[in-house]
């Protein structure tokens, strides 16, 4: 793999960076040992190590270019070692010690959040993995840390999912081999564009144009001077980090999706919603004057298309959370009548595009800007809150299966909270990154989640009870 410039998101994010503010997605995977089939802990080390190496995407690092201006590009490591990026972590015997599952779950979530508030180290290809080891014939997890600039949530699943056995396997069996006969010779091309190609990215540049001044004129509208929001979400930035997960029924999930109307996506929204109400008032917060604000990112990568396509391509919806709602199902139906607006709008409009505008800014512009963007990022959004796709297939590593796995989406500066979600095996799997200042009771929150779900099954039609 040679050369690569950074893509104009993916070099905003590689900017937007600060030792307080570290820009890395994350994943907690767990597993589950299989019986007398769990694999030694160096063992398991070895083969990650060794799967992790074998991802082409995994050995290249960022450098600075000429030309562009300001610009960077990824390029080949060329004194490359996975041992300087996967490591072995056990958590004490007395963190674990009688308090099975949920006891390593708890020092391992703990332990997680120290380890993803350290950035990554520049010069070096931007990504680590930690495997986190419990009692001997107990649980153990790994953790997955990779740049934004290396990735987008559907992009990092594609790279993070080559540690799994299924995954592994397949791209084995998948690797191509010597060819089986001649080349058709390619006829040669000019590198000269012709004319039909000048005039076809004029236009496309033309309407490009538009399309940023579009979403700048909306973000100038959306942007909030009156920055008064819930106290705990627009507290300042410590640069510390607190993790804490939660897991929801798929099938009650889908019941109130059933009985409501519009998507699984609504509906985790809402959740969302409900839980932020019910932990501001549990902590004897007021809720805030205005509702605070989600940014929802959106996937720009079309459906069979190629996702393996390197680079972030996203833009984000805007939407407004009702806690002030106290109606749990009046709350459901003003987030999906919200959406449903944001939708027809399309991905690529409205204030919640900014991406969309940082792909038509110059690399100077991110090099210089990104401190002024960063900062601003409080006066559109107050919470990130994404959905991250899995495969649907059973994994596992080494022959344990995989348990649960909660993505982790990074903190911008000024935020204090940030939610992701996934599915897998039939349950909605919860990550919450929080400053931990700002937010030291984060598991509450999660537990607020699953009270929320509870709470809409008992309120659902009797027409629709199972």
């Amino acid at each position: 793999m040679g050369t690569e410039l950074l893509a104009p998101l993916d070099l905003a994010f590689w900017h937007l960076e600060s030792d307080a503010h570290p820009m890395h997605l994350g994943a907690l995977a767990v597993f589950a040992p299989d019986g007398d089939r769990l694999p030694r802990p160096d063992a398991l080390l070895d083969l990650l190590g060794t799967r992790a190496a074998a991802i082409p995407r995994l050995r290249m690092r960022v450098r600075d270019v000429l030309l562009p201006v300001g610009g960077a590009a990824w390029s080949a490591d060329k004194d490359f070692d996975v041992h300087r990026h996967v490591k072995r972590v056990r958590l004490p015997e007395a963190a674990t010690a009688g308090e099975g599952e949920a006891g390593f779950m708890a020092a391992a979530t703990l332990l997680a959040g120290e380890l993803m508030e350290q950035p990554l180290r520049r010069g070096l290809p931007p990504w680590q993995m930690y495997l986190i080891e419990g009692a001997p014939d107990g649980p153990f997890a790994v953790l997955v840390k990779l740049h934004h600039a290396l990735a987008d949530g559907m992009r990092a699943v594609a790279i993070g999912a080559g540690i799994f056995d299924e995954i592994a396997s397949a791209a084995g069996r998948a690797r191509p081999g010597p060819a089986a006969g001649r080349a058709r010779p390619v006829p040669p091309r000019s590198w000269m564009p012709g004319p039909r190609q000048v005039a076809g990215l004029a236009l496309g540049r033309i309407e490009d144009l538009g399309r940023a001044f579009g979403v700048g004129a909306s973000l100038v509208r959306a942007s909030r001077l009156d920055l008064r929001g819930a106290p705990a979400l627009s507290a300042s930035s410590s640069g510390t980090r607190r993790l804490a997960t939660a897991d929801l029924d798929l099938e009650s999930v889908r019941r109130i999706r059933r009985a409501a109307g519009g998507t699984g996506n609504d509906v985790l929204l809402a959740v969302v919603a409900g839980a932020l109400r019910r932990w501001m008032l549990e902590r004897g917060e007021p809720l805030p004057g205005s509702d605070p604000r989600a940014l929802v990112p959106v996937s720009r990568r079309r459906p069979g298309g190629p996702a393996a396509a390197h680079g972030n391509r996203l833009s984000a919806y805007l939407l407004g959370l009702p806690v002030s709602e106290p109606d749990p199902w009046e709350r459901l139906r003003a987030v999906r009548h919200a959406m449903d607006r944001n939708k027809s709008a399309g991905p690529l409009r409205g204030a919640g595009a900014v991406a969309v505008l940082a792909d038509q800014l110059p690399s100077l512009a991110h090099r210089f800007g990104a401190p002024l963007a960063g900062n601003a990022a409080r006066m559109l959004f107050d919470v990130l809150v994404t959905s991250v796709p899995l495969p649907r297939s059973a994994l596992s590593l080494g022959g344990c299966p995989l348990r649960a796995l909660y993505p982790m989406a990074p903190l911008a500066r000024g935020q204090s909270l940030a939610v992701a979600l996934t599915t897998y095996g039939g349950t909605v799997q919860i990550g919450l990154v929080a400053d931990g200042k700002a937010l030291p009771d984060l598991e509450r929150l999660g537990r607020c989640a699953e009270e929320e779900v509870a709470e809409l099954l008992t309120l659902l039609p009797v027409s629709t009870a199972p």
